[in-house]
């Protein structure tokens, strides 16, 4: 999650002032939002690819996925294929359609993250019902190549679900070129107000509505449209076109530079992904003999927010699923820590970091070696 940029917090407040009114009514101030909520997605759609009327408004990149899946695969049996270590969001919206019919089948991935081409002959097409597949993981920052993946759905008419939440405002995400049936985006991944997102629809696809209750969204998703959130993802998205090779470039640099300090400070070490294309702002890294617990602990001390695996019911940090499907051992995953930059980090800050993140791997180092 991002802190919305000083540009989008005004903006957004100057819309809660001026554009307060239910965007359905049609009274002066139902207009007023109308006209703003329509230019919202005319922009929206323009950026990313898309048209106007294939954007439908929702709560955010889950919700999004929910909505897909379950309206992509509701009332039908087959299979769905699921890229091996998906986000939550997904694998459980999917866990839910098998509870209606659906099976599920592994798009396997590689050491680096990677999926692997090879096994997509290996599909049961004649049973797939849907493909769902992340275009840039949220814990390694992997970026999937989807290109032959698409063709073969698109060949085939099974629908492709692309969860683009954490590419969307950091990489260039054409709807359009990824010739999916759907795609899933998030503001808050962006520099965006928390709780709006939006989903991708193909033009033709058809799906029941999510939400019922309003004639919102064209009858796809019911409910008042967040109007002044909704222009405020619309402006961090903007922000992010405007300056998108810059931002990029300098995500980029404060990356490696952290990568570049770990690597000479805390060996042995293992950087997740790095032979792979990843976004210019994610790190996970794993450090060798560091239990993940006490290393996060440690590193909340000193003042770094950064995140280990996956929380389950229990409390514990279970390796993350998406380090598991790369082959990496259970004690690897465990002592694996990811790092996220924004826009706003600056260089001295990211060489403090490395420091602080050296100082605590020595420290926790020394005292198991003196247990």
């Amino acid at each position: 999650t991002t802190p919305m940029l000083p540009e989008v917090v005004e903006y957004v407040a100057i819309q809660m002032r001026e554009a307060f009114g239910n965007p359905g009514s049609a009274h002066s101030f139902g207009r007023v939002a109308r006209r703003l909520l329509e230019d919202s997605r005319e922009r929206i759609a323009g950026i990313l690819s898309a048209d106007a009327s294939e954007v439908i408004f929702t709560s955010g990149g889950t919700e999004s996925i929910n909505m897909a899946v379950q309206g992509l695969t509701l009332g039908r049996s087959g299979t769905i294929a699921l890229t091996e270590g998906e986000h939550p969001a997904t694998v459980q919206a999917c866990a839910r359609a098998c509870q209606h019919g659906m099976s599920l089948v592994s798009l396997p991935v590689d050491a680096q993250g990677r999926l692997v081409e090879q096994y997509f002959d290996e599909l049961p097409w004649k049973e797939l019902r849907l493909v769902c597949v992340i275009l840039a993981h949220n814990e390694t920052g992997v970026i999937q190549n989807l290109t032959r993946l698409s063709t073969m759905c698109h060949s085939r008419g099974v629908p492709l679900l692309v969860d683009a939440v954490q590419a969307a405002g950091k990489i260039p995400v054409s709807f359009r070129d990824l010739g999916a049936a759907a795609l899933a985006f998030g503001a808050h991944k962006f520099h965006g107000p928390r709780g709006v997102g939006g989903l991708l629809l193909k033009r033709g696809v058809r799906m029941p509505p999510f939400l019922e209750g309003g004639h919102q969204e064209s009858g796809r998703r019911a409910g008042t449209e967040p109007v002044p959130l909704i222009a405020g993802m619309c402006r961090a998205l903007e922000l992010f076109q405007a300056n998108q090779a810059d931002r990029m470039e300098m995500m980029r640099r404060g990356r490696d530079c952290l990568e570049s300090l770990l690597e000479a400070t805390c060996q042995p070490l293992i950087v997740h992904g790095r032979d792979a294309e990843r976004l210019p702002n994610t790190l996970s890294v794993a450090f060798r003999g560091v239990p993940g617990e006490p290393l996060l602990i440690n590193l909340h001390l000193a003042e770094l927010a950064c995140s280990l695996g996956s929380t389950c019911s229990s409390g514990s940090v279970e390796p993350a699923p998406a380090l598991l499907a790369m082959g990496l051992a259970a004690e690897i995953c465990r002592s694996s820590v990811r790092f996220s930059l924004g826009v706003q980090n600056t260089m001295s800050e990211i060489e403090e970091a490395g420091s602080r993140v050296a100082a605590v791997v020595s420290r926790l180092r020394m005292e198991r070696g003196a247990l």
